[in-house]
């Protein structure tokens, strides 16, 4: 962890914080987070797909960890999260990559695939498939009580993160995405209320990591998290017509994700349905694996992408 270094880029009019790790001179791999989470998420991955010869950059989306917030919160989106992955990868002299991404960072990476084809070598997402228009009218049925659902209404996680210390948040969180099953709230509950006080953090995941973790939301807030993905999840999938993935494409999902559960998800991917969008698409399950496979079972998932890279550098 001592060798990733930290510097802070001036992105579309913020101070961006980008993680890094890696000779400027070796093929560039770039991974986007999804929430809970910020660069830190990807600790296990960097180190690993570092030393074997890549140069790694994680940064902090604009509103999380150590990057500036929008002066406007409720009014940023998928776009600005888009434009700064290219806005990044300008301002590092990095003219390819391949693109690794996480839960709602997928559908930061797939956008940005479409938009600019010759910056992306491959692209692994890890939990989420690519999102085809209008998937969450259309595809997928999020359920009343859902944290999904909760957290679109402006004012009701604020009310309910605001309850608890941020670092408990962040603890809550953790343990409910951890679940095989989707954590659904009663009507007159709240999704905090959903983890007991005494619920223990999974084994994997430890004290000093949500340390970490509770100390950056503490700088950043939840504003912008709340925002992009759960407010704007109506514009994915909207930015470009009849969108095609033509690069070779991996997509990583534990055998236990909660997401999976969601009605049509599974079905999605498993029929085949996702590769009308992302023909070659290859999908690897994880046995016993969570919502956050590479933070539980990191050297497996290290394994995978680099097999993967490996292959598709040559």
């Amino acid at each position: 962890m001592d060798q990733i270094e930290h510097k802070f880029l001036l992105v579309n009019g913020l101070k961006l914080h980008v993680a890094e790790l890696g000779s400027e001179s070796s093929p560039a791999v770039i991974f986007l987070h999804g929430f809970p989470e910020i660069w830190y998420t990807w600790r296990h991955q960097m180190i690993a797909v570092a030393n074997a010869g890549f140069r790694v950059i994680a940064p902090d989306f604009r509103g999380y960890g150590l990057s500036d917030s929008p002066a406007e919160p409720e009014k940023a989106s998928f776009d600005d999260l888009i434009n700064d992955t290219a806005s990044i990868l300008d301002s590092l002299a990095i003219s390819k990559v391949f693109v690794i991404a996480k839960d709602f960072g997928a559908m930061v990476a797939y956008p940005f695939a479409l938009l600019h084809p010759h910056k992306v070598a491959g692209i692994i997402t890890l939990g989420v498939p690519f999102m085809p228009p209008g998937a969450f009218k259309h595809h997928f049925v999020l359920p009343e009580g859902f944290y999904v659902r909760r957290w679109q209404e402006p004012g009701r996680a604020e009310a309910d993160f605001g309850r608890l210390e941020v670092k408990t948040v962040v603890r809550n969180i953790y343990i409910l995405f951890s679940q095989s099953q989707m954590q659904i709230a009663d009507e007159n509950e709240e999704i905090m209320d959903l983890v007991k006080p005494l619920t223990p953090l999974p084994s994997w995941f430890t004290e000093e990591d949500l340390e970490i973790y509770g100390a950056l939301y503490q700088k950043s807030g939840f504003q912008t998290a709340l925002q992009v993905p759960y407010r704007s999840l109506g514009t994915v999938g909207s930015i470009v017509q009849d969108p095609k993935i033509e690069v070779p494409t991996m997509l990583i999902i534990g055998n236990e994700d909660y997401a999976y559960k969601v009605p049509g998800m599974d079905e999605y991917v498993r029929s085949g349905e996702v590769k009308k969008y992302v023909p070659n698409l290859e999908t690897v399950y994880v046995p016993n694996g969570s919502h956050f496979v590479h933070e539980q079972f990191p050297d497996h998932v290290n394994q995978i992408i680099l097999t993967f890279l490996d292959r598709i550098k040559k």
